[in-house]
């Protein structure tokens, strides 16, 4: 997949550093190692399935593990804090690797603030034990193109509405952060059908 990026608080310089380095091309590198045709192989077409965004993430996943991301990365340690199948936390990262917080948010736009801060949590001292320590992060979005062809919710958080969280919230950002921005695909699109009582998404070459 293709991308944009944007920095905060110099992500890109520290990102140049020889000890930051390997690690935002392992990032960089699964983005692009993500196919157009690997997207179509991965759309489940037997289920009931609107959007592109769960195939992304899995996708993700399998190219981030396989370059030794851990997924899921407690940020605290304790029990309060620790997450199972009945009780999910919110108190985790989608991944993480020695100094980097990695965060993809796909999910509804009243959490983008919330999507920014965690990283930011994970690299912050804390009155609360730590089960990881970072120091700089790096949020991928859904850009709005890749939202509208991608057939993603309307609720969902955007790279460009991210963006304008990043001057009110500087304050509370006192970490770097990349943003990411995860461009459209260029040979089909998400074709969007009511069926019954739900939408269901179609992959149509364009």
């Amino acid at each position: 997949m293709d991308f944009v990026t944007t920095p905060h608080k110099h992500a890109d310089a520290i990102f140049a550093q020889p000890e930051y380095r390997k690690q935002w091309d392992e990032i960089q590198a699964a983005i692009k190692a993500i196919s157009e045709e690997d997207l179509k192989n991965a759309f489940p077409t037997s289920t009931n399935t609107k959007s592109l965004s769960n195939v992304i993430n899995k996708l993700l996943e399998k190219e981030l593990v396989l370059r030794g991301w851990t997924p899921q990365a407690q940020i605290f340690h304790g029990p309060i804090y620790e997450s199972s199948k009945k009780r999910p936390s919110m108190w985790r990262l989608d991944f993480a690797k020695q100094d980097i917080s990695v965060e993809v948010a796909f999910n509804h736009g009243e959490a983008t603030a919330w999507n920014l801060l965690k990283p930011v949590i994970a690299s912050e001292l804390n009155h609360v034990e730590k089960a990881i320590q970072t120091k700089i992060g790096v949020v991928i979005f859904a850009t709005n193109e890749l939202k509208k062809v991608g057939g993603f919710d309307s609720a969902v958080g955007t790279y460009e509405k991210a963006l304008t969280y990043l001057t009110p919230l500087n304050a509370f950002l006192p970490v770097p952060l990349m943003l990411i921005g995860l461009l459209p695909p260029k040979t089909f699109k998400m074709d969007v059908k009511q069926e019954g009582p739900k939408k269901i998404g179609h992959i149509v070459d364009l």
